[in-house]
């Protein structure tokens, strides 16, 4: 095949391979009744007039399935770091015991658990969007060295592969979403 029709397919690869990354990074912050450090992904705080993540000012640790543990590096910062939890609004209540934060991580209600497996299809629909949008940026590449004297069957081959790597990543996609939904269902 072209060398420029092979660039075109890595760059769609590439693009696949983002979306599938983005969506398995937004399903890590999704709470599924268990501790994990990625629940506070997101969450900065003022560390001096600079905000900085979580991660950056202190130690997260999971002891428990049920337990989250932030050690800050320097022991002023507790108050910060609880009040930057209680803005960030992801329902769960930071105890400050003087040395560290706890915050025990609520069992999901049945009610509670649906809304989660929404929003998992939401997220990985936006990744289906994503998928699409590559491919129709790789055909519309393709169309465009159609235009430019590449022949008909180099780019008919090249739009199948395109389409084989849709079918591929949406496959991926399908998939992640199937262990969060059943990780989020299960009790």
């Amino acid at each position: 095949m072209n060398e420029e029709v092979e660039l075109v397919i890595e760059e769609t690869r590439d693009r696949m391979q983002k979306a599938l990354d983005h969506l398995e990074h937004e399903l890590a912050r999704l709470r599924a009744g268990r501790a994990t450090p990625a629940l506070l992904d997101g969450i900065t705080v003022d560390y001096y007039g600079v905000n900085s993540p979580l991660a950056q000012v202190s130690n997260i640790n999971t002891p428990d399935p049920k337990t989250i543990i932030i050690q800050p590096w320097e022991k002023n910062m507790l108050g910060t770091i609880e009040k930057a939890i209680m803005a960030a609004n992801i329902g769960l209540t930071p105890i400050n015991n003087g040395d560290i934060i706890r915050i025990s991580v609520p069992p999901l209600t049945e009610e509670r658990r649906h809304q989660l497996v929404k929003q998992v299809r939401n997220e990985g629909e936006t990744a289906k969007i994503s998928l699409r949008n590559a491919r129709k940026w790789a055909n519309d590449e393709l169309k465009k060295m159609l235009k430019d004297g590449l022949p008909e069957d180099v780019e008919k081959d090249a739009t199948e592969t395109i389409q084989e790597l849709t079918r591929d990543y949406t496959a991926k996609v399908d998939k992640v979403m199937a262990v969060k939904e059943k990780d989020v269902l299960t009790v």
